[in-house]
């Protein structure tokens, strides 16, 4: 019998999960729970624009017991309850400020809200979700000196690394924006997490695979990857009545492969968080999966990665190594 081959991230996985990273770390299973602060965006309020992001609809994904108008306090408490009936094995838990832009605020309110949260039992560390242009030396110096006694994660949406497209959704920053302050919040010794979108309108699959290398070069320690979903109550779904072949949505078959193939060229100190999105059967336009859950499209992908004899960073090359045999 051939013993599991370990790959470099400490399991038999063939990509470097958070999961994973978070047993090693807590020694068992984490879980999130999501928070509904009351936050708004830059480009909400008219600071930037309004209407926000032209695929955003935050009511998608947020779960029934996130909701603003209940303190932080309450809306983790229902969430333990919600969570150990569906899993019953977590003990721990991550306080994920998830609604739009979770450091969009003075500080002092931020230190309320953040303290509020790491008060209530069980919950071990932070997981605050915001936009590149939303958080300052000030901030990232609060959360620097929280590491101290918490876990503390800061989660930027990128979801493009292409200038282009970014204008095109209405996303309100560049992405030289995401460069900078990815450098800034890692050089703090700040666990750091990019979210990015795959099927964004003028993207090609070519240019999608490319930010592979882009995004290998920067200093993050985790990402997290949704397919394009078409969600009611959005700009970008008049968009899509509209004009439908402006948008290449990846159908579930030809996801799989396109997901392993960006995962070989990735970096594979870099943790995987997340490689596919769930959106709520009432509000999903398109595609349609067939109802698919995002464990039961991991399980596919793995076996997928395993058919192939594949895994994450098979053709990684550093940047070193591309420029040394002029690859750049």
């Amino acid at each position: 019998m051939t013993a599991e081959k370990i790959y470099p991230w400490g399991d038999s996985r063939r990509l470097n999960s958070t999961a994973g990273f978070y047993k090693r770390l807590f020694g068992e299973r984490v879980q999130k729970l999501s928070i509904d602060a009351g936050f708004t965006c830059p480009n909400r309020d008219g600071t930037y624009g309004r209407g926000g992001c032209t695929y955003c609809n935050n009511d998608a994904f947020n779960p029934s017991y996130c909701r603003p108008e209940k303190s932080v306090k309450q809306q983790l408490e229902e969430g333990i309850v919600f969570h150990r009936r569906r899993y019953r094995r977590s003990n721990y838990y991550l306080a994920y400020f998830q609604a739009y832009s979770n450091t969009y605020a003075p500080p002092g309110k931020l230190k309320m809200l953040y303290k509020e949260a790491l008060d209530v039992p069980g919950v071990k560390g932070l997981v605050i979700s915001t936009r590149p242009d939303c958080i300052d030396d000030k901030i990232l110096d609060f959360l620097a000196g929280m590491q101290e006694r918490y876990f503390v994660a800061v989660e930027y949406g990128i979801e493009s690394c292409y200038d282009k497209t970014l204008e095109k959704i209405n996303r309100g920053h560049t992405f030289s924006k995401t460069e900078e302050t990815v450098r800034k919040t890692a050089a703090k010794g700040i666990r750091t997490t990019g979210h990015i979108i795959f099927g964004l309108p003028g993207e090609s699959r070519d240019e999608m695979l490319a930010e592979a290398v882009t995004l290998s070069a920067l200093p993050f320690d985790a990402l997290k990857f949704h397919q394009l979903q078409i969600v009611k109550g959005t700009v970008m779904a008049e968009q899509y009545r509209s004009n439908p072949m402006d948008f290449p949505l990846f159908s579930h078959e030809e996801y799989i492969p396109f997901i392993v193939r960006f995962l070989e060229r990735l970096n594979p100190n870099i943790q995987i968080d997340r490689l596919t999105g769930e959106t709520p059967p009432d509000f999903l336009i398109a595609p349609d999966w067939g109802r698919r859950r995002t464990y039961t499209i991991l399980e596919e992908i793995l076996r997928y990665m395993e058919e192939k004899n594949t895994w994450q960073g098979k053709y990684y090359e550093p940047v070193e190594t591309r420029i040394l045999y002029g690859k750049e």
